[in-house]
């Protein structure tokens, strides 16, 4: 069975696909909490609870994007590792 995990092993492609993965850093610092906002403010319309199911989703939309964003920080990591390392 082939092994789909393997890492290109071009010298210019591991620096794009570092760039590609380092690029969605401000995106994700953008949609995270904005996704939270809109979950949080729809949900206080609903219920009735403003503001506290806002700030408690904008808050969630933060922490979900910093653990995505640490998850990309190491797979770049582990990316120029096997490039330095071939």
């Amino acid at each position: 069975m082939p092994d789909f995990d393997k890492r290109p092993k071009k010298k210019g492609s591991i620096e794009y696909r570092q760039l590609g993965l380092l690029g969605t850093i401000p995106i994700l610092l953008a949609v995270g909490p904005l996704v939270g906002f809109f979950i949080g403010r729809w949900l206080d319309s609903k219920l009735g609870t403003e503001p506290f199911l806002l700030v408690l989703f904008l808050i969630f939309g933060f922490i979900a994007a910093g653990r995505e964003i640490y998850r990309i920080i190491k797979r770049a990591e582990e990316t120029d590792k096997d490039a330095k390392d071939d």
